[in-house]
């Protein structure tokens, strides 16, 4: 159970199912829908937040925004030992929600001609890159996980299915120079041939490595200056050292029950997650960020549709529709109430992280909470009934979309009635 669970394991959550891409990119679609969006209801909010934590979470913290209507929210504990209270502003591992930054950054550099997004990945990384996937392999196949090129998660993580308490703490300080975790990925074996969306965080590493090769600057340092800077995030940083510079919770891992009780790791050197996953922010932070990205003030129109031409993030049943589908670092996902939003979610040892969008910008709800891998499987490896998710949805779809539920139903779906979100890494 534990090596199927984790080989799909990555910085963010998808649909466990493998995706199978179109032959070529699909027009983006309009996936919100048009109806008014009730304003703000902070009872249900709040009501809806704490039947979260009453699930099971430790604890979470929330932004929402509906045009200048804010609401921030946090319950239940962010230190299980002493019983401190989670606190709206902390900041925040965001894991693979780094991965839309990245994607942000490098569709920058396509405005400007200096990548072109259907190139070999042979005109920039030639030494790295080699063989068919040098001629094959594109700048577009990376953002929306077509490569073919496998994780490098659990390679980069020997030992981590048998023992994985051990092999987190031996890693703790262990700095990984990015151009190691993509030759992890490159020399592993692939879960889906190229064409096909197979999620891998080797991809963001190597369009990190892409940006470097074309501006000469360190990844981190220029998406800082030419997409951070610009949105105006003042807690939003790639962390220099294994703690966060600010306030913020312990973020316990419970890797699926192997480590009990679960583990603080908020203090880890983030090395490993690289241009992938490394980023710190707050849910505050995150708002703003996607309402300025969907509402066309960090890209231009053409780069905008690039990054909303999606490829479907699992496979269907023919004539089924996909309730998710990938872009350039961002994904679109129909949530229970029936409406599609814009975003992305992350994860990373003991944090994950959640923030969506309408397509216009103009509402968005993040929630950052600290307990991982909570799930639980039988003997047959299939997943037992899952409160703690079920209650996470249906806080996110009300907070998206005005519509409650009634608070004896938020937390009672039984395993795979909604769209299943899978911790696909070892920290995420």
């Amino acid at each position: 159970m534990a090596a199927t669970a984790l080989l799909t394991l990555s910085l963010g959550v998808l649909p466990a199912q493998a995706a199978e891409a179109a032959a070529g990119p699909e027009a983006p679609r309009t996936t919100t829908a048009a109806r008014h969006t009730p304003a703000l209801d902070r009872a249900a909010l709040r009501s809806s937040l704490d039947a979260f934590r009453d699930a099971g979470m430790y604890g979470a913290f929330t932004s929402v925004r509906d045009g200048s209507e804010r609401w921030r929210g946090a319950t239940g504990v962010a230190d299980t030992a002493t019983g401190r209270p989670m606190a709206p502003g902390f900041e925040h591992r965001i894991g693979s929600i780094s991965k839309t930054f990245t994607a942000v950054a490098v569709l920058k550099e396509v405005e400007r001609g200096r990548i072109d997004l259907d190139a070999p990945l042979g005109r920039y990384l030639p030494g790295l890159v080699t063989g068919e996937r040098a001629e094959k392999v594109t700048v577009r196949m990376l953002l929306n996980h077509t490569s073919g090129i496998a994780d490098y998660v659990l390679p980069a993580f020997p030992g981590i299915l048998q023992d994985p308490g051990a092999v987190l703490d031996r890693n703790r300080l262990r700095h990984i120079e990015p151009e190691e975790l993509a030759r992890l990925g490159l020399a592993a074996q692939p879960v889906q041939e190229r064409g096909r969306h197979s999620y891998s965080n080797t991809n963001y590493v190597l369009a990190g490595l892409v940006l470097k090769k074309v501006t000469g600057q360190d990844p981190e340092a220029y998406i800082t200056r030419q997409v951070i800077r610009p949105a105006g995030l003042r807690h939003t940083y790639y962390p220099s050292s294994p703690a966060l510079r600010g306030p913020h919770a312990g973020m316990y891992e419970s890797f699926f029950g192997l480590i009990d009780p679960p583990r603080d790791y908020s203090t880890y050197d983030m090395s490993w997650a690289s241009t992938a996953g490394a980023m710190v922010s707050t849910t505050d932070d995150l708002d703003t960020f996607y309402r300025k990205l969907l509402g066309g003030r960090l890209l231009g129109p053409a780069a905008l549709r690039e990054m909303k031409t999606t490829v479907p993030a699992y496979e269907t049943e023919p004539g089924e529709e996909p309730l998710m589908r990938y872009g350039l670092g961002i994904y679109t996902l129909k949530m229970p109430s029936g409406s599609w939003y814009w975003g992305h979610d992350g994860a990373v040892f003991g944090a994950g992280t959640w923030s969506l969008s309408t397509e216009d910008g103009r509402r968005q709800a993040s929630i950052a909470y600290n307990l991982m891998k909570y799930q639980r499987f039988d003997e047959q490896g299939r997943p037992l009934p899952d409160p703690i998710t079920a209650a996470l949805y249906a806080y996110m779809d009300g907070a998206l979309s005005g519509s409650h539920a009634p608070a004896g139903l938020r937390s009672a779906a039984p395993a795979g009635a909604l769209p299943p979100l899978v911790d696909r890494l070892p920290a995420h």
